[in-house]
């Protein structure tokens, strides 16, 4: 874990504003485009592309974690395509995207996957429960529980980003990054050479031309064994084995994803075997030993709610009704543990925002391009204004409540912290959001319990808040891997951020009704 040395000064690295990192790797760093260099960035055509394309593959994402129950990160596929589509234009006549605002339009695009994951595994709740899923309520959660991410990741940026450079790979994040910068146009790339070490900027061009070559290479070889796979079936995607007697309910399952494979490469060996022990745990020794002891019992076994004996489960109904709940119990444990130990860069984090809110400026007052944040006052205004809206409209079923809203702040911002950290350590896809979604929900409900608010009105409320610290913490992951690209390409936080906030507000405004149309079409069977 990086750490903070106070005894430096920060003159010494004018890149890092503030104390300087002892992180050789962050203190170090230098971005692809340089602080000094000044590209088009924010510019409303990019930010409008990004914002399109965050609708399309919101609206894909939501049919599939309601059909699978998982997405995969958006990042890449938006970047491959903004990038395709610019350079097209470019033929044409029209100037190419530079690498900075192929960024701006993947942080915006990136937005709609992360709040359709959310929308997807909480909404439906509503509906099993007997109530309806009224269009406002929905887009109120996906909206609120969006911005909220956002706002609660600004903070955490030079904590996480910059200070842990090195340490949380940020797998997704870097993985944009390097197809940003192998398909980098000769205006980036002219700007980019003057700051790298190489004398020859040739060789330079030479890398970055057979990077890109390697990565749209593996994107078609990826491209076409996953529609081998999961369009013309030629085989099976997930292969599983389950074992009888004596080791009932012991299974062996593998999802062959060539997404999922990448991820596997990018985080490493430690990881991946660390997430690999977990799948052996679950499957290998807690679902035996929990059909071994509970396959003689005549009588339903809570937390399952579905009516079924042990004896009756096979291993994937275990694991819902049963190991999820250990799982969720881990993640929360594990997660106020990393808070714990990160409080250190997480407060000199919020420490520079708050000399930012209240005009101690000191060194930021001239920050660099790549370190200028939304202000603080930004921040906390649209936090405060968020928290007022929820407790105001009636669909949420708050309608004044403090302690609600209280909830809200305090398991957005733990969850949206835990989320940033274990995105940078294992990526997007394998961040187990929904486990902290029944982590909230399920302390909430002991909340609730403790003072006595257990009427059935209060269901859609307690799910309320899950649904918008689900969506918070999920936001708050992808927001993180945007500004990981941006930090690694060279992009202005601020302009990243209000990109993502624009992508995120119309993705969940549009995200709303395609949920109520795929419930309509019988898309998933909550109805």
């Amino acid at each position: 874990m990086a750490t903070v040395d106070i005894a430096n000064p920060p003159q010494e690295y004018p890149d890092i504003v503030g104390a300087r990192p002892t992180n050789p790797l962050a203190a170090n760093f230098k971005p692809f485009i340089p602080a000094s260099v000044q590209l088009p960035e924010l510019t409303l055509f990019h930010l409008l592309t990004g914002t399109v394309l965050g609708i399309i593959f919101g609206a894909s994402s939501l049919y599939l974690v309601l059909k699978v129950g998982l997405t995969v990160s958006a990042s890449i596929p938006v970047a491959v395509i903004s990038i395709t589509i610019f350079r097209i234009f470019s033929k044409f006549g029209f100037r190419d995207a530079n690498v900075l605002q192929n960024n701006i339009v993947q942080t915006a695009g990136s937005a709609g996957e992360s709040i359709a994951f959310g929308l997807g595994v909480t909404m439906p709740a509503i509906m099993i429960l007997g109530f309806d899923l009224e269009i406002t309520r929905v887009m109120l959660v996906a909206v609120l529980g969006g911005l909220l991410g956002i706002l609660m990741m600004i903070p955490l940026r030079r904590a996480l980003i910059v200070a842990e450079h090195g340490i949380l790979k940020y797998p997704e994040g870097t993985a944009c990054a390097e197809v940003l910068k192998a398909a980098a146009s000769k205006e980036s790339l002219e700007v980019a050479d003057k700051t790298h070490t190489t004398a020859n900027a040739e060789i330079v061009n030479q890398e970055a031309a057979g990077g890109g070559k390697v990565i749209f290479s593996g994107f078609g070889i990826g491209l076409l064994y996953q529609a081998a796979m999961g369009v013309f079936k030629m085989w099976k995607d997930t292969p599983e084995k389950i074992f009888g007697a004596p080791f009932k309910a012991g299974s062996i399952a593998a999802e062959i994803s060539p997404a999922l494979l990448g991820v596997g490469y990018i985080i490493g060996p430690r990881i991946a075997s660390i997430m690999c022990g977990g799948g052996v745990l679950a499957y290998l020794v807690l679902i035996p030993a929990i059909k071994f002891f509970g396959e003689g019992l005549t009588t339903v076994l809570p937390p399952e709610t579905g009516g079924k004996l042990i004896s009756q489960m096979s291993p994937n109904d275990i694991r819902g009704a049963y190991v999820l709940y250990i799982g969720a119990g881990a993640v929360a444990a594990g997660g106020i543990i990393s808070l714990f130990r990160s409080i250190r860069t997480i407060w000199h984090g919020l420490r520079g925002g708050l000399a930012d809110l209240l005009g101690h400026h000191g060194p930021r007052e001239h920050a660099p391009r790549i370190d200028r944040d939304l202000s603080m006052r930004v921040v906390i205004g649209g936090c405060l204004l968020i928290i007022a809206i929820i407790m105001a409209v009636p669909q949420l079923n708050l309608r004044g409540n403090l302690l609600g809203a209280f909830l809200i702040v305090l398991f957005g911002f733990i969850f949206v912290t835990v989320t940033s950290r274990l995105t940078g350590e294992i990526g997007s896809s394998s961040n187990p959001i929904s486990g902290m979604t029944v982590a909230t929900l399920l302390l909430t409900c002991l909340v609730f319990l403790i003072v006595g608010w257990t009427g059935p009105h209060y269901f859609v409320t307690a799910l309320s808040i899950g649904g918008i610290v689900c969506i918070a913490a999920s936001n708050g992951g992808t927001t993180s891997q945007d500004l990981k690209t941006g930090f690694l390409v060279g992009s202005t936080p601020k302009f990243q951020q209000i990109a993502i906030l624009c992508g995120a507000l119309a993705s969940a405004i549009a995200l709303g009704p395609i949920l109520l149309k795929l419930n309509d079409a019988s898309t998933f069977t909550c109805r």
